[in-house]
Order: structure tokens, then C-alpha cells, then sequence
């Protein structure tokens, strides 16, 4: 059983970030070749890790590149609320790997949250957690209603309909450049197309 993410046990986490990481290759020769240096920031979104540890890989001995993970903020801080182990969760086994993960007191996943189907998970690739301690790529998160916005902005000034996953990324990645000087290069992974989110959106809208 293999799982579709940097999840499981040796060798799969490493397996599948290597795969995935023709992400972060292209990127970065194509930042080379058309901007003539790398990025400042890359900010990717984070639920089991694949997209983000493949985009993250090839760049991790670049110290002068700032990494970013955003994992689902969902509605609150609340547990059952959100699914963010790197931010609220704790160290356990899933799977067949140590990682954070949203647990209970017995070591049972606690159920989680995200407007972003492919973001609702209780766990996170080992790998994510060790770059988490050692600081070598930062993690946040983005809530719901974030997320939403996001969306909007990509969609009416780009043209472009992110995935709501996307849009986790693309949300802190709106924050980071309005701090940043206008010469920084902030690199955003798109890990999917929203057209398979529209029905969800605008149900979400129509309850509020």
C-alpha cells in the first residue's frame, strides 16, 4: 500500500519527494534562465507534503531561498477546527513514519478540518517535520476565509482558478510580497486547477 503523498514507511517519503521533484527542477532552471537568479521566497501548500517537498528539494542548499509551508487554518485554532500538525499537532507514528500529527492523548488521530479536500489530514511527510525542527523551511497557515479571497484575487486580476489547496499558498504568498521589497522574487507553487472546487466554493458562499 503506498500512499499518493511523501507518506509511509522507507522508502516511499523518499520516492515520492524525489518523483515530484521535477517540480522544483523546472522551476528553478526556469527562474535561472528567465530571471537570471533564484527566487527570494517559495511558498508551497502543505497537507501530506508531496507538492511542497517537491517544489521545497531542490532548493533546500540554497540558504539564501526562504521556504514556506501553509497548511489548512480551516475556520479556528480549535482542535477538530483545522488540520495543521506542524503548527498545533505533536510527534507520532502514521502510517509507518514519525511525523507531527493531530493526535489525542492515546495517540489516536483527531478528527480535522480543511475547506480543501486534499489538505484534510491528520498527518504530515517526516521529511516536512524534520525541516520543521532543524528551520530550515517555516510553516504557517491560512484560514478558510483566506483562503477564499485568495481565490478571488488570482482568479479576477490573473485569469487563473487555483485550487483551493493552491490558494493556502497563494494567500500567505499575498501577505509576504506587500512586506517585501518590490525587486524580491516570490515563487508560488499552483499544485492544481480550482474547476474541480467551484461547487464546493460556491456552497460555502451560499451559507454564509
Amino acid at each position: 500500500y503506498c500512499l499518493g503523498s511523501v507518506m509511509g514507511p522507507h522508502p516511499f517519503p523518499m520516492m515520492v519527494r524525489d518523483f515530484q521533484s521535477v517540480i522544483g527542477r523546472e522551476a528553478r532552471e526556469q527562474c535561472l534562465e528567465q530571471l537570471g537568479r533564484l527566487p527570494d521566497l517559495i511558498v508551497a501548500c502543505v497537507g501530506g507534503g508531496s507538492n511542497a517537498g517537491g517544489m521545497f528539494y531542490p532548493f533546500i542548499e540554497d540558504k539564501e531561498v526562504a521556504l514556506l509551508g501553509v497548511e489548512a487554518g480551516g475556520r479556528s485554532d480549535k482542535p477538530g477546527d483545522h488540520a495543521a500538525p506542524l503548527g498545533f499537532g505533536r510527534p507520532g507514528v502514521l502510517h509507518g513514519s514519525l511525523s507531527y500529527v493531530m493526535q489525542d492523548e492515546d495517540g489516536q488521530t483527531c478528527p480535522v478540518h480543511s475547506i480543501s479536500a486534499g489538505l484534510d489530514y491528520p498527518g504530515v511527510g517526516p521529511e516536512h517535520s524534520y525541516w520543521k525542527d532543524t528551520g530550515r523551511v517555516a510553516y504557517t497557515a491560512a484560514k478558510d476565509d483566506e483562503v477564499l479571497d485568495a481565490f478571488d484575487v488570482l482568479a479576477r486580476n490573473e485569469g487563473i482558478l487555483a485550487a483551493l489547496e493552491s490558494s493556502h499558498a497563494v494567500a500567505k504568498a499575498i501577505e509576504e510580497a506587500a512586506r517585501r521589497p518590490s525587486d524580491q522574487i516570490v515563487l508560488v507553487n499552483l499544485s492544481g486547477r480550482g474547476d474541480k472546487d467551484a461547487a464546493e466554493i460556491a456552497r460555502v458562499r451560499s451559507c454564509r
